[in-house]
């Protein structure tokens, strides 16, 4: 039986800082009912007012994290993403021009932080870890970063990402 998934787009913006390329990230607020603490993108389901899978990402990203539109230079796509929660999500790659100021949504984000971009898109750091979901044991990507443990669909876009560059 085919799922019908739903359209989403997550942002994966860039900064440059002191000549370092970084990435945006966010940990989701715990009370959350779908992947409650995890790291994350900024982004979310197509909404009928976007255009597309970019403007919600564009969207999404100045509701939850405060990053105006106008700032954010998008230099493309990766393809989609297909999650257990049932969204086909398309990650979009941003470059933010200049800082601004973060402001994250209360109730959704727990946590607004930056990780060098040049460790999510490093092959070596990432690992494969597995855990029991729904009855099967399930295998997926984590790139660990501090105290951060990003795994799930993140890493995997972020993994899908280092492949393209390599």
């Amino acid at each position: 039986m085919d799922r019908v998934l739903r359209p989403a787009g997550v942002l994966a913006p860039v900064i440059i800082r002191n000549g370092v390329a970084e990435l945006i990230l966010t940990k989701r607020s715990s009370s959350l009912k779908h992947h409650p603490g995890q790291i994350a993108f900024p982004g979310g389901k197509q909404d009928e007012k976007d255009t597309d899978v970019v403007a919600a990402a564009l969207r999404e990203a100045r509701e939850e994290i405060g990053l105006p539109t106008d700032l954010v230079e998008v230099l493309g796509t990766l393809p989609s993403h297909e999650t257990v929660t049932g969204f086909q999500v398309t990650p979009v790659i941003g470059l933010v021009r200049e800082e601004f100021n973060l402001v994250p949504e209360w109730g959704e984000v727990e946590e607004v932080f930056r990780v060098p971009l040049s460790h999510v898109l490093n092959a070596e750091n990432f690992c494969i870890h597995s855990r029991r979901w729904r009855g099967e044991v399930r295998s997926y990507f984590a790139v660990p970063y501090g105290p951060y443990y990003i795994w799930g669909a993140t890493a995997r876009m972020l993994r899908a990402w280092t492949d393209k560059m390599n």
